[in-house]
């Protein structure tokens, strides 16, 4: 009979190696992060569609999967989808030593393999606004020293300066005070989504203090970020969305007016199609 450390170890290569990717950091991260131990007491809430199903029984075996595990299934929060966050890890490329600010938190499965990635010597700032998410997150994340967990909102509070900033809520813009807290070099792993229909993850590297590259690493959907959603913003990003092929998008562009590169426009902030000047 198979151990449950086999099932997770062939899990991890499945959900990086599906994604395209051959990063054996991040397969060792999701082998070595015990999920059974993030998602509560089995059986399990599986998200199918618009409604749950329970696994079979509580073997931590049912988690190896590819699959969504309802978290708080009365407001459809869930444990996000395996091989998602192995593509948006990877292009998030936490490295060893570095600091990561992890946004939507939940019970903190995605922040152990974050803190993981970036070692002892690392450090991640985990937030989560809903307190019964983040009280989990405290317990479930207790025996790892480099990680804190604030059980706020990450739109309201000092974001610390940070190598990778790594959101797991909807925004329908980038909040500026993330992008002033990257460092030279730093990530930003975003969903960008509109109130209705699917939006887009967006990575976002800083090349310097008022250059940014962007580019598009695929449609998604998330539960909103409270406090980075704005209506006009939506609008503008399903206008774009519903006209425009993600692959054309090369820069995030701050306090400048948009020229006719412009794929999406917000309030003081546009994404373009032409590469940052520095490129």
């Amino acid at each position: 009979m198979n151990t449950t450390a086999e099932y997770r170890r062939f899990y991890a290569e499945f959900i990086v190696k599906s994604s395209g990717l051959s990063d054996e950091r991040l397969i060792d991260a999701f082998a070595a992060v015990p999920r059974e131990d993030y998602v509560g007491a089995g059986p399990w809430p599986v998200h199918v569609g618009s409604e749950y199903i329970q696994t079979i029984s509580g073997d931590p075996s049912h988690l190896y999967q590819d699959i969504l595990i309802g978290l708080a299934t009365e407001r459809k929060i869930n444990n996000g989808q395996p091989s998602l966050h192995a593509g948006c890890l990877a292009a998030a490329a936490p490295a060893l030593g570095e600091s990561v600010v992890h946004v939507g938190a939940g019970t903190g499965y995605y922040t152990a393999i974050l803190a993981t990635l970036v070692g002892p010597k690392g450090r991640v700032v985990a937030f989560e606004l809903e307190q019964d998410l983040a009280a989990r997150a405290v317990t479930n994340l207790r025996h790892f020293q480099n990680v804190e967990v604030r059980a706020e909102s990450a739109t309201e509070s000092a974001i610390p300066t940070s190598d990778v900033i790594y959101v797991n809520a909807g925004a329908t813009h980038p909040p500026p005070a993330w992008l002033d807290a990257l460092s030279i070099g730093g990530r930003l792993v975003l969903p960008l989504t509109p109130n209705e229909g699917l939006g887009v993850m967006l990575q976002v590297v800083r090349k310097s203090f008022t250059v940014f590259a962007a580019s598009a690493l695929g449609r998604v959907a998330f539960i909103p970020c409270i406090g980075a959603r704005d209506d006009a913003a939506s609008a503008s990003l399903s206008a774009a969305l519903e006209r425009q092929s993600l692959e054309q998008v090369r820069a995030l562009c701050r306090g400048t007016p948009p020229d006719e590169t412009a794929w999406c426009v917000g309030a003081g902030w546009w994404l373009s199609t032409a590469a940052p000047s520095d490129a």
